[in-house]
């Protein structure tokens, strides 16, 4: 290990990721003195780590997406037609909720092949493809219920989008923390371990210390944040909502395919330079339709906890998603050069976006200015991408 190193970059910690962690920090505190202290209070965060999980789920995968220099415009389009023939099947063909969704699993997968085979095998710039499936499977979202809104009755499904019965309650939040919690310390010790018998260089305990404390506080604090709010007709608070855990099980499960499997490996190879992966036998092609695939399945994901929030599938469902998606990636420390991005900065990217939205929203911002705003905090996030990248000579 170079000593000469600073200690934030001989411990592995990302600087990038720590500017937007104080960030979205600060952003919360200015909302929640403009907005007069509602900001921060359980419900409004409640109700942002819900809306988040959509967008989060799947700007996970758009940040592999984008670091094999691709880019699916259609995102938001295609979960609305998926989650429109979910609610359809539910409702009007009276189908099961799971058979429902397992059908609308095929169609994405359908989708996304399809889009991934005119890209992998033809050649065709993926830029083109999914912004000719923004359009077409937008008509399609129309096209599957005549234009109808298809509710959605099932209380079991109902709950994976949060809403009343959709917390986990205050016991299993403090257990399911406690857990994590363990976790997190027990695999500090285990790598400080596995550093010390292969005789590697380790820092201080306090920074393995310093660096696990952090975020299992951050949990800690979300975890009593969300048993501080309780719904007026019940007599138990929420606790974490289920399409935060679904979330979450999305990130830690793109986060092993990133990190321990040969796929994660060839994606970011691709991304770095595709001839020479192709020249060192990377199957491009394969990888490319595989990674559409689990696109189409995070979007399915997606697309059913969307559903189940808004306790119907519409027609509008999704618009203007890709936006955020996109944002939440590159706001995350993803290059748009490919190569590079990371699963955790795609999670605080998403907080970012939608915090800046929920706090324009509370204060009443016109829609125009918010489109503006949002925009422009694009920009910003790659324009500060280029510029760190250049002072610290990432690639």
């Amino acid at each position: 290990m170079n000593q000469s190193l600073p200690l934030w970059r001989r411990a592995g910690v990302d600087l990038r990721l720590v500017l937007m962690s104080v960030l979205l920090i600060a952003m919360g505190v200015v909302f929640h003195i403009l907005s007069g202290g509602i900001f921060l209070s359980p419900e409004n965060l409640y109700n942002i780590a819900q809306q988040t999980a959509v967008v989060g789920i799947v700007s996970t995968v758009m940040v592999l997406v984008i670091v094999a220099r691709h880019i699916d415009l259609s995102v938001g389009s295609v979960m609305g037609f998926v989650g429109v023939l979910i609610a359809y099947l539910q409702y009007t063909s009276g189908w099961s909720w799971p058979t429902a969704c397992l059908a609308g699993l095929a169609v994405a997968l359908l989708v996304s092949i399809y889009q991934g085979w005119l890209t992998a095998v033809l050649g065709v710039p993926s830029f083109v493809v999914t912004l000719g499936g923004l359009m077409s499977f937008r008509g399609a979202a129309f096209l599957v219920a005549d234009g109808k809104t298809q509710p959605v009755n099932d209380e079991f499904f109902q709950s994976l989008g949060g809403g009343y019965d959709g917390g986990i309650g205050v016991t299993a939040t403090w257990v399911l923390t406690a857990v994590v919690v363990a976790i997190l310390f027990a695999r500090m010790v285990q790598k400080r371990r596995a550093r010390q018998h292969h005789e590697m260089p380790t820092e201080a305990v306090w920074v393995d210390v310093l660096l696990t404390a952090v975020p299992a506080a951050v949990l800690v604090a979300f975890a009593w944040t969300m048993n501080h709010y309780q719904i007026s007709s019940k007599t138990e608070a929420q606790g974490i909502p289920i399409p935060v855990l679904i979330w979450a099980a999305v990130a830690i499960v793109l986060s092993f395919i990133v990190h321990r499997t040969r796929f994660g490996r060839y994606v970011f190879a691709m991304g770095g330079n595709p001839d020479a992966a192709a020249l060192v036998g990377i199957p491009v092609k394969r990888v490319t339709l595989m990674l559409f695939a689990l696109l189409a399945v995070l979007v399915t994901i997606a697309a059913i906890v969307s559903i189940a929030r808004l306790n119907a599938g519409t027609n509008s469902l999704g618009t203007g998603m890709e936006l955020y998606v996109i944002a939440a990636a590159v706001i995350g420390g993803t290059a748009l050069a490919g190569g590079s991005g990371s699963i955790f900065g795609s999670v605080l990217g998403a907080l970012i976006m939608q915090s800046l939205d929920s706090g324009m929203l509370l204060l009443d911002v016109p829609i125009g200015k918010r489109m503006v705003i949002i925009g422009q905090v694009l920009i910003i996030a790659v324009v500060f991408d280029v510029l760190y990248r250049r002072k610290f000579g990432e690639n």
